[in-house]
C-alpha cells in the first residue's frame, strides 16, 4: 500500500505518507465537477446557479419548442388546416350580410322574389354549422398536441434532472426544479391550451378580413390597415415591458416554493428551534414581493387594453363616418358599408383577447426561458465516448483495486480542496478516513464514487479510469451508503431491491437475514411488503440504516464506500449497524468515512486528512501506539467513553 501527498512532507511518525512528486494533468480532460461546483461548503459567489434562470445558448427556447412540436407536424398542419377553413367559414357572413342588403332584399321589394333571401339564409346556416364543426375538431386535435407535448416535456425534465451530476444538484434547489415541472409548465399549459388558439384566430382572421375589406373597397380597406400601425406600436411596447415582469413574476414564484420546501423538509428542526416566527416572516416578505410583482403585471395589461380600445374605437368611429358620407353620395353601396362595419368590428375585437395572449406568452416565454436553461445543462459527470469494460472479476476474488494517481481537486474558483496525492487501495482492503469536518473525506470518496471527477490526475479501478466506465458499469462496482440511508416510498423489500431490481424474493431475504436486519423487517405490520412511507419516517433512523446495508450486500459491488454510516445513530443502533458492517465489508474493497472511531477497529488501515492532505497512513493498531494526530484523536475518544 502507498500514499503519496504532493506538496510540503507530511508529519514523521509510523505510517505517515511519503512525498512524491506532482504530475501534469491528464491531457484531454473531460472537464469535471472541480470546474463547477465544490462538493463540500457553500457555493462560490457569483456562481450562475444562485439564479433562477441558468444560462443557455440564444434561441435555446425556440429550439426547446420546436423539438416539441416537430414530432406533432402533421397534427399541427391538420389543426391548422381545420382553423383556416373554420375561419373562412365564419368571415362569410358579412358578406352575406352585403348581398342581402343589396340584392336579396331589392329582389324581395322590387319582385316578390325569396329566392335570393332564402340562399341567404341556407348558406349563413351553412357556414355556421361547418365553422362549428371545424372548430370542435380543431379543438380536439390541438387538445391531443398540447397534451402529448406537455407530457414529454414533464418527462424530459425529470429524465434530464435525474442524469445531471450530483454538483448540480449541490447547487440548483429542489424547489426550483419542481418550480420548472409545475408551475413553468403550467404556465406553457395555458398557453397551448388557450392564447395559441387565440393568436392563430386573431391572424387568420384579421388576414382575411384585410382582404375582404381591400376586395369590398380599396379605400376603406386601406384606412383600416394604416389604423392598425398605432395599435402595433402599442403591442411592441406592451410586450418589451411585459417580458421583465413576467420574467420577475417567474423568478418570484419559484422563490415562494423554494422557501415552502425548504421549511417543510426541515420541520423537525423548524419546531425544534422555534424558527416558526421568523419563517412566517421570511415567506411573507416572498409572497409579498410576488403580490407585487403580480400587481404590476396586472396594471401593465390595464394600460394596454385602454390604450388598445381607445385607438381601435376611434378608428372605427372615423371610418364608419367616412363611408356614411361616401353612402349619402352615392359612392358606395350600403350593403358594402354594413359589410365594412362587421368587418371593423371583428378586425378589432381580438385586440382585447391579444391582451391576454400577451399576457399567457410574456408568463410562458419567461418559463420556457428557464426550462430551456435547466435542459441546457450538461452532466459535469459525463458518460465515456467509447466505454472500457472492467477486466474479469475471479469469483471469490477480494474486491478492485482502486489508485488515486496523482489526484488534485479544486472548486471552480481555483480554492484548492484536496492538493496533488496518490494513493493505492490494494483490493480487499478495508480503509477509514478519520479527520476534521471539511478536511477532504467526503470529496475523497465522492471522487471514488465518480459523482465528481478530479481537476487533475486519474481514479483507476483495476487500472481502469473512471472515466472510461459507463454509469451501469460503474455503479455496479462501487456501492456509496450514505449517512442518511434514503428510502423510498414502497415496500422494504422494494428498497433492498434497488441495486438488484431483479433479485428474488428469497435473495432479499436472504441479505436481510446477513446483515441481521429480518427480524425487525418481519415483525413490521406486513413484514417485507410494509410501505415504509416517504424518506423511510416508519422506521428508526438504525433500522434504515440496515436496509441500506441489506441493499448493498443485495448489490454486490466489489468496492463499497460508506460515508459515515453510524454518525447518527445511538449506540444499541450502532452496535446493530457495526455488526452489519462486519457482513457487507467481507471480500470487497472498502472505504469507510469515519467519524465516530469505534468504525475505526474493522478497518485494516488508517487515513488521517487534514486540510485536504493525507497526513497519516497506517494500521490502526500501529498508529494509535505513536504519538501522531490519530493516536492523539483515539486517546481523546477513549477518555470521552470513561
Amino acid at each position: 500500500m502507498t500514499t503519496t501527498v504532493d506538496g510540503q512532507p507530511p508529519e514523521s511518525g509510523p505510517g505517515t505518507a511519503k512525498a512524491g512528486a506532482a504530475s501534469e494533468p491528464t491531457p484531454g480532460r473531460t472537464p469535471g465537477p472541480a470546474d463547477g461546483a465544490p462538493p463540500e461548503g457553500a457555493p462560490p459567489e457569483g456562481d450562475p446557479f444562485d439564479s433562477d434562470v441558468l444560462p443557455a445558448p440564444p434561441g435555446a427556447s425556440r429550439r426547446l419548442l420546436g423539438s416539441l412540436l416537430r414530432p406533432h407536424r402533421r397534427l399541427v398542419a391538420a389543426a391548422a388546416a381545420q382553423l383556416l377553413l373554420q375561419q373562412a367559414a365564419v368571415q362569410a357572413g358579412p358578406l352575406l350580410v352585403a348581398y342581402s342588403l343589396d340584392n336579396a332584399v331589392p329582389a324581395l321589394r322590387q319582385h316578390d322574389d325569396h329566392g335570393p333571401l332564402i340562399a341567404v339564409a341556407v348558406a349563413y346556416l351553412v357556414c355556421a354549422l361547418t365553422a362549428g364543426v371545424l372548430h370542435y375538431g380543431f379543438i380536439r386535435t390541438a387538445a391531443r398536441v398540447n397534451q402529448t407535448v406537455l407530457l414529454a416535456l414533464r418527462g424530459r425534465i425529470y429524465r434530464h434532472a435525474q442524469s445531471l451530476s450530483v454538483d448540480f444538484h449541490d447547487r440548483y434547489t429542489s424547489g426550483r426544479l419542481i418550480s420548472r415541472s409545475t408551475t413553468d409548465v403550467e404556465s406553457l399549459r395555458e398557453l397551448l391550451d388557450e392564447g395559441l388558439q387565440e393568436l392563430l384566430t386573431m391572424i387568420i382572421s384579421v388576414v382575411y378580413i384585410a382582404v375582404l375589406l381591400l376586395w369590398l373597397d380599396l379605400g376603406m380597406g386601406a384606412a383600416a390597415l394604416l389604423s392598425f400601425l398605432p395599435l402595433v406600436l402599442l403591442v411592441r411596447s406592451f410586450q418589451r415591458r411585459s417580458m421583465r415582469i413576467y420574467r420577475s413574476r417567474s423568478t418570484a414564484i419559484a422563490a415562494v416554493i423554494v422557501k415552502f420546501a425548504e421549511t417543510m423538509n426541515g420541520i423537525r428542526p423548524v419546531q425544534s428551534f422555534r424558527r416558526e416566527p421568523a419563517n412566517d416572516e421570511a415567506f411573507r416578505e416572498l409572497n409579498d414581493d410576488h403580490r407585487r410583482r403580480n400587481g404590476d403585471a396586472i396594471l401593465e395589461m390595464a394600460r394596454y387594453v385602454v390604450g388598445s380600445r381607445l385607438t381601435a374605437n376611434v378608428a372605427v368611429a372615423a371610418i364608419v363616418l367616412w363611408g356614411s358620407y361616401r353612402v349619402a353620395s352615392d359612392e358606395l353601396a350600403l350593403g358594402v358599408l354594413a359589410a365594412a362595419a362587421l368587418y371593423l368590428r371583428r378586425l378589432y375585437e381580438p385586440i382585447d383577447r391579444l391582451a391576454m395572449f400577451l399576457n399567457s406568452l410574456q408568463s410562458a416565454a419567461a418559463s420556457l426561458e428557464k426550462i430551456a436553461g435547466l435542459l441546457c445543462q450538461q452532466p459535469s459527470v459525463p458518460e465515456p465516448a467509447k466505454p472500457r469494460p472492467l477486466p474479469e472479476r475471479k469469483p471469490g476474488s477480494p474486491g478492485r483495486e482502486v489508485v488515486f494517481d496523482s489526484v488534485r481537486f479544486t472548486y471552480r474558483t481555483g480554492d484548492e480542496v484536496l492538493p496533488r496525492f496518490a494513493l493505492t487501495l490494494p483490493a480487499g482492503q478495508v480503509v477509514a478516513v478519520v479527520g476534521a469536518t471539511g478536511a477532504g473525506k467526503s470529496t475523497l470518496a465522492k471522487l471514488l464514487a465518480r459523482f465528481y471527477d478530479p481537476s487533475a490526475g486519474r481514479v483507476l479501478l483495476d487500472g481502469t479510469d473512471l472515466r472510461e466506465l459507463d454509469t451501469v458499469t460503474l455503479r455496479r462496482a462501487v456501492v456509496m451508503v450514505t449517512q442518511e440511508a434514503f428510502l423510498f416510498s414502497g415496500t422494504v423489500a422494494e428498497n433492498i431491491a434497488i441495486g438488484r431490481p431483479d433479485a428474488t424474493r428469497s435473495e432479499i431475504e436472504e441479505a436481510a437475514r446477513a446483515i441481521g436486519a429480518h427480524e425487525f423487517i418481519a415483525a413490521l405490520p406486513d413484514g417485507y411488503d410494509t410501505d415504509v412511507r416517504k424518506r423511510g419516517g416508519r422506521i428508526s433512523a438504525g433500522q434504515r440504516q440496515l436496509v441500506a446495508f441489506a441493499r448493498a450486500l443485495l448489490a454486490d459491488p466489489a468496492v463499497l464506500i460508506l460515508d459515515e454510516a453510524t454518525s447518527s445513530l445511538d449506540v444499541p443502533g450502532e452496535q446493530a449497524v457495526q455488526r452489519a458492517m462486519d457482513t457487507v465489508l467481507r471480500g470487497r474493497t472498502a472505504v469507510v468515512i469515519a467519524h465516530r472511531l469505534s468504525t475505526v477497529d474493522i478497518a485494516d488501515r488508517v487515513l488521517v486528512m487534514e486540510g485536504g492532505r493525507i497526513v497519516e497512513d497506517g494500521p490502526p493498531a500501529e498508529l494509535i501506539a505513536g504519538t501522531g494526530r490519530f493516536a492523539h484523536l483515539h486517546r481523546a475518544w477513549r477518555d470521552s467513553l470513561v
